[in-house]
């Protein structure tokens, strides 16, 4: 490997009569430049170059037919400063791998070469404080539950009682995006009712 590889350690139980070495090979190709099949643009690219490799194996004590298999990525193979395709690239699709009765991704390194390419967030807490106008004590907020069912009006309720009570800011649950129940239009403009509302009380 080189200092320069993202390293990953996956726990595997391979299927019945696949051999470890095998599986190994399989989930480091699988989560590269592999696929089912041979196809004629495998020519036209350096597959030795991008291709993922399994460098070492370990039988995992105590477990029968479970192993630890090491695979090593180029650099090259990931977008800088993408944590999405970082994850996509790594697990994105090998845990459905037919060779493998079961998979986990245990450790992840990441080397100093690919974290660099991370430029962090475009401002920092000072400017936060500077957009809220509070300063000398802990920000408070809180994600609005429940998080999925609140028509957008009851969501806009829930954050002006957040805000009304004291919170800085509130935040959406992930899950939360543009539902039928609560699209993202209507959400925004009874948030940013709610929001006025509380600041010229």
């Amino acid at each position: 490997t080189k200092d320069t590889d993202i390293s990953a350690a996956f726990r595997m139980t391979p299927q019945p009569g696949v051999p470890a070495e095998e599986a190994g090979a399989a989930v480091a190709a699988e989560s590269s430049t592999g696929t089912w099949t041979t196809v004629w643009t495998d020519g036209l690219t350096s597959l030795d170059r991008y291709k993922g490799r399994c460098y070492d194996i370990e039988p995992v004590a105590g477990e029968e037919n479970q192993y630890i298999a090491y695979v090593a990525y180029p650099l090259d193979l990931f977008e800088e400063g993408s944590v999405t395709n970082l994850f996509t690239s790594i697990v994105g699709n090998v845990f459905g791998f037919k060779a493998l009765r079961a998979l986990r991704l245990e450790d992840l390194r990441i080397p100093p070469a690919y974290s660099k390419t991370f430029m962090g967030p475009p401002h920092g807490i000072q400017v936060e404080r500077d957009k809220l106008n509070k300063y000398g004590r802990p920000l408070l907020g809180c994600t609005i539950k429940p998080k999925l069912g609140l028509s957008a009006k009851n969501y806009g309720r829930a954050v002006y009682e957040c805000l009304r009570g004291g919170l800085d800011f509130t935040k959406d649950d992930e899950n939360v995006n543009s539902q039928p129940f609560m699209r993202w239009r209507d959400r925004f403009l009874f948030v940013a009712e709610a929001l006025f509302k509380s600041q010229a009380e």
